[in-house]
């Protein structure tokens, strides 16, 4: 809540250049927003099942919770019975996006929608929707057995009123309007992280936090593009950020505007990619093939072309495995035979 907090009481008189810029990049693409969605409804039904395969998958492969490649179809479709806690855990955050999306902007940013999420994804686990009962600084291990404090979050028995006057700065400041909503968005976000209110879970409730206010925000991107894969594309910078962010923030002497422009850098990608496979739509010879290679280049774990095809929709069958032929030994391998053959990206 420091950074809330800080923007309430003692809002910068200009905001920084680059946050500027990005903001009003992200103007001119909801102002297209409209245009998108009207466009080819059945495409981005196709877009929209995708993202929210990439999602489950990115968010908790983030945080180290993975399942067999074979077994996302089951997870994500059907009901099944789960082989362990990883599959549980996937198929429940699946749940919680469907609880986001369904209720857009509607839905409100509470606590108690903030719980009700991360009891979806956490499952039957004694600790699901509940706050952090002992104190849980986040702590970096090194190879060599070394370990750091990298940060201090709130104590355990101030978490509750802290969570609190989270959500009320929230609401105060979108009301008031005293800084840009997407703004307060990224600093909600960070604020969250920094109370680190459950003793697991914080990131991935944090990404879910993140979609629900770009919703209240008038940002629709994330029902079709995976904003937890472009999250998990540029994990490097997304772990550097918080930390610079998260520094002093106890103190409420920190910076907040390189994690806050972070997500704004990720909100404005997610709308370059979510107009360039628009423009798949009509593609003139010789883009079809661009933007096979282009969903090549954004899957960062084993596929399949079915896989492809759901990324490229208008685009046939044969012409991927003719693109996939092309590029093999250069820039993909094949781990199998047949049509179901897996596929990776060469680094």
């Amino acid at each position: 809540m420091m950074t809330l907090r800080q923007f309430a009481e003692h809002p910068p008189e200009s905001l920084p250049t680059v946050t500027a810029f990005m903001l009003g990049e992200l103007g001119e693409a909801r102002g297209r927003q409209d245009l998108h969605t009207k466009q080819a409804p059945q495409k981005l039904m196709k877009l929209r099942e995708s993202a929210t395969i990439e999602s489950a998958i990115s968010s908790n492969r983030i945080e180290g919770v993975e399942v067999e490649h074979s077994r996302v179809g089951t997870l994500m479709h059907g009901n099944t019975s789960f082989r362990d806690r990883d599959e549980a855990e996937v198929s429940g955050y699946r749940d919680a996006l469907r609880l986001v999306h369904e209720g857009g902007a509607s839905l409100p940013i509470a606590e108690s929608t903030i719980l009700r999420l991360h009891a979806a994804y956490r499952g039957y686990i004694w600790d699901a929707g509940v706050y952090k009962e002992k104190d849980a600084d986040i702590i970096e291990k090194h190879p060599d057995g070394r370990s750091r404090i990298r940060f201090r979050t709130v104590p355990a028995d101030k978490t509750p009123a802290a969570m609190t006057e989270l959500f009320d700065l929230w609401q105060q400041g979108f009301r008031e309007r005293k800084m840009p909503p997407l703004v307060l968005a990224g600093a909600l976000n960070l604020d969250f992280l920094c109370i680190h209110p459950f003793r697991d879970g914080n990131g991935r409730a944090s990404r879910l936090l993140l979609l629900q206010s770009l919703y209240h925000c008038g940002l629709e991107v994330g029902r079709y593009i995976s904003i937890e894969r472009l999250v998990e594309q540029h994990k490097d910078r997304y772990y550097e950020t918080l930390e610079i962010s998260s520094r002093n923030w106890l103190e409420g002497a920190h910076n907040p505007w390189p994690y806050i422009n972070f997500l704004l850098f990720i909100a404005n990608r997610a709308y370059k990619e979510l107009e360039e496979r628009m423009g798949q739509v009509a593609a003139p010879r010789g883009e079809k093939s661009a933007a096979i290679e282009a969903a090549i280049e954004r899957r960062t774990n084993p596929f399949r072309v079915s896989d492809i095809q759901a990324d490229c929709p208008t685009v046939s069958v044969d012409l991927i495995r003719r693109v996939l032929k092309g590029l093999k030994g250069s820039k993909v391998e094949c781990l199998g035979r047949g049509p179901r053959a897996l596929w990776r990206r060469i680094n």
